[in-house]
């Protein structure tokens, strides 16, 4: 049985030693529980069908029953997936079934705590969105632009620089310039699902591709943490020193 606040996680892979690293990976990870590792794609399908699973790590290929079709037996439990594997030629298949992620070996603490990030803001979201009397926060904000205000979807956002009395916010589509300051973009942006790394950046956890030298890459963007905001971002994307 799985403690309360967790999110529970199973891993499998046909290849031991994979299954050996994402199971220190998840040890060093605050927020998961690891409830069963094997590498039996059998074995793992016999325990999400007789347990609630929220996550599993899944190599795609192996000798039972492919990663592929594990998650299509699966897809009903309310598991999501996060695929493990050494082959590219997979990711647009994958994405087709909705995973939350594809991990390309040989996998990195940093790329893999991404990965939990963007799991854990999906997971925490469907959960809002099924208890009854809750519904999830707006999906858009309405930034002030030299001529209008302006919708913009929470989503498209991939970082917001500031720059003195303006910010910009580099969205998916594009930049906006905005009349808006830092601190109040700081406080009404979802903080499940952003978070402020430097006096001159807020991101979106969502967009992160990796983390390096203590700097965060968005969209091929380097973008520095700050002194004093480095231990608020291990705590919020579940970092370890």
């Amino acid at each position: 049985m799985k403690s309360a606040g967790l999110m529970s996680c199973v891993i499998v892979d046909d290849e031991f030693p994979a299954v050996k690293l994402l199971a220190d990976y998840v040890q060093k990870t605050s927020g998961l529980e690891l409830m069963l590792k094997t590498t039996s794609a059998l074995e793992a399908l016999g325990y999400i069908n007789e347990n609630k699973v929220d996550l599993v790590f899944m190599d795609v290929q192996m000798p039972e029953l492919s990663g592929m079709e594990l998650i299509n037996i699966i897809k009903n439990t309310g598991t999501k997936v996060i695929l493990t594997t050494a082959y590219t030629t997979y990711a647009v298949e994958g994405y087709e079934h909705d995973i939350i992620d594809y991990l390309l070996k040989p996998i990195t603490l940093e790329r893999f705590l991404i990965s939990v990030s963007k799991a854990r803001t999906r997971i925490n979201s469907e959960k809002a969105l099924a208890e009854p009397g809750k519904t999830l926060p707006a999906q858009y904000i309405f930034v002030k632009t030299e001529y209008r205000i302006q919708k913009v979807s929470l989503a498209s956002i991939r970082y917001i620089e500031g720059l003195g009395d303006y910010i910009t916010l580099h969205t998916t589509s594009g930049k906006i310039l905005s009349l808006e300051r830092m601190k109040n973009m700081e406080e009404i942006l979802p903080s499940g699902s952003f978070i402020r790394i430097h006096k001159s950046y807020i991101i979106n956890m969502e967009q992160i591709d990796f983390i390096e030298k203590g700097r965060i890459i968005i969209n091929k963007e380097y973008l520095p943490i700050g002194e004093s905001y480095k231990e608020k971002v291990k705590q919020q994307l579940g970092l370890r020193s």
